[in-house]
């Protein structure tokens, strides 16, 4: 009898460390004290049309950002090229363009936030 009591109490115990929620624990959470990351980067629509690539960029945002164009071709003897970086300031639309000799592969706009 003493034998179940022990275990009885022990198991009550148990249950209950097992059923706690989780928003309960002790420790502080580090992230809940930095502070939130502002939005950043421009939205950018790419079109192609035959070898032609052109991209719209538009940044809602206020802080700049430096887009770049990069298209890859799909033959091997065509050049792939990543275009200039061009800063797309804060409530403007930029537009990149690029080409290939023959057909494009694939093409993409890259971000960079410069200080």
């Amino acid at each position: 009898m003493r034998r179940t009591r022990r275990y009885g109490s022990l198991l009550a115990g148990l249950s209950l460390l097992l059923f706690l929620p989780s928003g309960t624990s002790s420790a502080p959470a580090a992230a809940e004290s930095a502070p939130p990351e502002r939005p950043f980067g421009a939205t950018c629509r790419t079109e192609v049309e035959g070898a032609r690539v052109t991209a719209y960029c538009h940044n809602p945002y206020p802080e700049t950002d430096h887009v770049r164009l990069h298209v890859e071709c799909d033959r091997w003897w065509d050049i792939d090229t990543d275009a200039v970086a061009v800063a797309a300031e804060p409530a403007l639309t930029v537009r990149l363009d690029g080409r290939c000799w023959k057909e494009v592969r694939s093409a993409w706009v890259s971000h960079d936030k410069r200080p």
